[in-house]
């Protein structure tokens, strides 16, 4: 692999469910390279080409408004997914079916001409929580947890600067698992279960929490199912923040003062923040895996 001390730019993207959002990173500053910023929608139930594709062409697009030659790509990628091979082993979560099994670091490899060595991937919770350590919420703590709140419910743990993926939205809740209750999912079926309305994003939802009493019920029980399941998760890591993230994360009003609350009742030790960088932590974090100094073993 280069050293990244001779090269510190790195093309870095987030994969979200229905987009990929790529820039230069600098890590020497910690930070993202305005201009090169490039944001592509994905059609995550379309074939394996149509996603590669996207894909391949934001990195290009962020590329080609960079005049400095850079070999290093990095991505923040959900899972399930075989991080040190790049493929993907996502099925069943209604999104990029078609790439399942599908060697993506071999394709982005041939695509952008640049050496599989040097193409990394990272978990998004994983990348989320470490770009806030790094550059965001996170900077001056040494334990930290976080959660991303979207499509899926990401989870990840960070100390002393090593920041791991926790994986406990696959953990047991309630009649089925943690990433069914926190999830955009949750929140458009539970509000259709109550009204038989159906809402197209949590967005909307949102914006009718004020006026509307079943929007509100739907608010209220997300936040004590989200305490519930902090719970176990605090007491087993004991960490000095939790930061949380993700598109959900923009609805915070309607649901941060309560869990507040509810936590301060068990944990009096802890402080929680709303993530600083956006989707930018991703992008960050991933970028991070390059720096001998974010990951053991490098």
């Amino acid at each position: 692999m280069n050293n990244v001390d001779n090269n510190k730019h790195i093309i870095s993207a987030d994969i979200g469910g229905s987009h990929i959002t790529a820039a230069i990173v600098d890590l020497t500053s910690k930070c993202i390279v305005e201009h090169t910023r490039t944001r592509l929608s994905v059609d995550s139930g379309g074939t394996w080409a149509n996603i590669l594709d996207t894909w391949a062409n934001g990195l290009k697009e962020t590329l080609a408004k960079f005049n400095i030659p850079v070999d290093m790509i990095a991505m923040a990628m959900p899972g399930p997914f075989d991080y040190k091979h790049g493929i993907s082993w996502i099925r069943g979560l209604d999104k990029y079916e078609a790439i399942y099994g599908l060697n993506i670091k071999q394709y982005l490899a041939t695509e952008l001409n640049i050496d599989l060595e040097n193409i990394l991937f990272r978990n998004d919770a994983e990348a989320f929580l470490h770009g806030e350590v790094f550059a965001g919420a996170g900077l001056g703590f040494k334990k930290i947890i976080g959660i991303t709140l979207g499509t899926g419910l990401g989870s990840a743990c960070s100390k002393d600067g090593i920041t791991v993926d926790a994986n406990r939205g696959s953990f047991k809740f309630g009649d089925t698992i943690a990433d069914d209750y926190m999830s955009t999912r949750w929140f458009l079926k539970r509000y259709h279960q109550l009204t038989g309305v159906a809402m197209p994003n949590v967005k909307e939802l949102a914006a009718i929490a004020y006026t509307d009493v079943n929007a509100q019920q739907v608010f209220e029980e997300f936040t004590a199912n989200l305490v519930l399941f902090l719970k176990d998760f605090i007491n087993e890591e004991r960490p000095e923040l939790l930061v949380i993230g993700g598109n959900v994360a923009k609805a915070s009003k309607l649901f941060l003062p309560a869990l507040k609350f509810e936590l301060a009742a068990y944990f009096d030790y802890i402080d929680i923040k709303i993530a600083e960088l956006g989707e930018d932590s991703s992008i960050m974090g991933a970028a991070a895996a390059f720096d001998a100094v974010a990951l053991p073993g490098n």
